[in-house]
């Protein structure tokens, strides 16, 4: 094997480290100075949205975006030259969050206000989870989605019900208030029954008739009973998915199962689990 080849091969393992693992003190670095440019271009992006800054420091930003961008794209590069599997990081969910990063920036050449979808790249510090050792927490992510997808059909069938309450006092508002209250059509009381049954309340439409202001009370109340209904099944699911993760939870150490889903270390022989 030719030096030149060795110095390749640990050109590439070297930067592969550094790059994708947070357990050395350079990749930890590294991770850490991406982070603060993700947040340095976040920030530019809100206070260019600002008018009276951007007319002010409108070459600033653009320097600071073009910038950011060179950054981004160089990282970008070299994840792909470092990486063993490249078709997997490029259709992987970093690796097109990387690539949507940098694409903005390029577009708005082209066209008229891309780069504002820039601000993609707040999905980016999902990689803190990474850097924070933070990776315990991926446990409970799944249990709220192990949640969420158990209880998808309830949810379906209770938002299935409340449409049709919706449709039934939003037509029962417009027959009893009329055009001359504000209702001037099905659609528009289906508006104003929304607006009132999940308490938000504009008040650009309201009931001018006793009997129109008693239906309105009774679809408030019912609101906040409404509400509650999708917390409670949501919640009844993820206790069982807590459950579920807890008792398949194993010391790899002595074998022990049934761990708590937020437990560090074996209750039986005390290794990490």
């Amino acid at each position: 094997m030719s030096n030149r080849y060795r110095d390749n091969t640990s050109w590439r393992a070297r930067w592969h480290d550094i790059i994708f693992e947070a357990d050395t003190p350079a990749g930890r670095n590294f991770d850490i100075v991406l982070l603060v440019a993700i947040l340095g271009s976040l920030a530019a992006i809100m206070l260019e949205s600002v008018q009276s800054i951007s007319e002010e420091y409108r070459t600033t930003f653009r320097y600071l975006e073009w910038f950011f961008t060179a950054i981004f794209t160089a990282e970008y590069i070299l994840r792909l030259l470092v990486v063993h599997r490249k078709r997997h990081y490029i259709f992987s969910f970093y690796g097109i969050i990387d690539l949507l990063s940098i694409l903005p920036t390029y577009l708005s050449m082209i066209f008229l206000g891309a780069h504002y979808f820039m601000a993609i790249r707040s999905l980016r510090l999902i990689r803190v989870f990474r850097v924070l050792k933070m990776v315990r927490f991926l446990g409970e992510a799944k249990v709220l989605s192990s949640a969420l997808r158990a209880s998808r059909i309830k949810i379906t069938v209770f938002l299935v019900a409340v449409m049709c309450v919706i449709f039934i006092m939003g037509t029962v508002m417009y027959m009893v208030e009329g055009k001359e209250n504000g209702f001037t059509s099905i659609p528009v009381s289906i508006y104003w029954c929304i607006v009132t049954l999940t308490t938000v309340g504009y008040g650009d439409i309201s009931p001018q008739t006793p009997l129109g202001q008693v239906i309105a009370s009774i679809i408030m109340i019912l609101g906040y009973g409404i509400i509650a209904v999708p917390t409670g099944i949501v919640t009844a699911e993820m206790g069982k998915a807590n459950l579920t993760v807890e008792a398949l939870r194993e010391c790899s150490t002595c074998g022990e199962q049934g761990h708590a889903s937020n437990a560090l270390y074996c209750r039986n022989c005390g290794s990490k689990l």
